[in-house]
């Protein structure tokens, strides 16, 4: 079992994105990709016979027609059916420089504090015609970014922007809302902080410094903020990142909760099932064979 993390080359610079149509037979019961992630948002629309795309805790079986979206550095891997030619359209963006100042106000509502946007997916099972409109999108880009028109920068900015409003109009769930009171500029510092220092001791002090709040002001803040402590957001990322080390295999787990920064494997174990609702071993087992959560 392997797993990497994709670079992601985008066509033009400026616009931060990639969008490509593939075509190929699948060949072999168990032709998977490889597990990957890359901090680029992933949107997949099938246009032709049936793909299947795996996530640590769902799989999802596209024919054509649908689509389907995968978080910023989430794990997935694609499968075709044995024999079958399938023809896909696949997206990678890096939303973050589509929040103008007319849009700002919206980053808080894309940034995944504390869940990926995968869970926006009940979105197009739901309604069936904000899908088709998604759809419609992904191939206005892709047709925009091929045929390099006079001013296509400017229809791919506006074909995001449309589809991130799609979304945020539609998800009845208010999963976009649910951290409506974040401060990007707080935000974005930290968690790019935490993400550097997963292997050593994170200092709140240190945080709270480089936000320019003292420490007791930065603790009251974030909780209120985020809605969970500052401790329990750096225990998240740790434990996502040793999903991923996991997902390598060649490691073993008391490695792993080393450079992820938990040296008490009781703490990691506790930990691990908090927030993965499994054990290691059981997590290992699933992302082997590519299944979803069943346990």
């Amino acid at each position: 079992m392997e797993i990497f993390q994709e670079p992601i080359h985008y066509q033009n610079p400026q616009l931060c994105m990639k969008v490509w149509k593939f075509t190929h037979v699948e060949y072999g019961q168990e032709n998977f990709q490889k597990w990957h992630y890359h901090k680029e948002v992933e949107f997949i629309l099938v246009l032709e016979g049936v793909h299947r795309m795996y996530t640590p805790t769902q799989t999802y079986q596209l024919n054509p027609g649908e689509v389907v979206v995968i978080g910023s550095s989430q794990l997935h891997r694609g499968f075709g059916l044995q024999g079958q030619q399938v023809t896909y359209l696949v997206l990678h963006v890096d939303l973050e420089p589509y929040f103008d100042p007319a849009m700002m106000h919206y980053t808080r509502h894309f940034m995944e504090v504390l869940n990926p946007l995968e869970d926006l997916n009940y979105i197009f099972r739901k309604f069936p015609h904000v899908q088709k409109e998604v759809a419609s999108i992904l191939l206005g880009i892709h047709e925009e970014v091929m045929q390099k028109q006079k001013g296509y920068e400017i229809a791919v900015s506006m074909h995001i922007k449309h589809l991130l409003l799609t979304l945020l109009r539609n998800d009845e769930q208010e999963l976009l809302l649910a951290h409506e009171y974040v401060d990007a500029d707080v935000f974005r510092p930290v968690s790019a902080y935490i993400e550097e220092h997963l292997a050593e001791k994170i200092n709140m002090a240190e945080v709270s410094r480089i936000v320019g709040m003292s420490y007791a002001y930065f603790s009251k803040y974030f909780k209120k903020k985020v809605g969970i402590s500052f401790t329990d957001f750096v225990n998240r990322k740790r434990i996502a990142k040793a999903e991923r080390m996991l997902a390598i295999g060649n490691k073993n787990v008391t490695d792993i909760a080393v450079e992820v920064g938990i040296e008490n494997m009781a703490h990691f174990y506790e930990l691990f099932k908090r927030f993965s609702g499994c054990t290691p071993r059981q997590y290992k087992q699933k992302m082997r064979y590519g299944e979803a959560r069943e346990l």
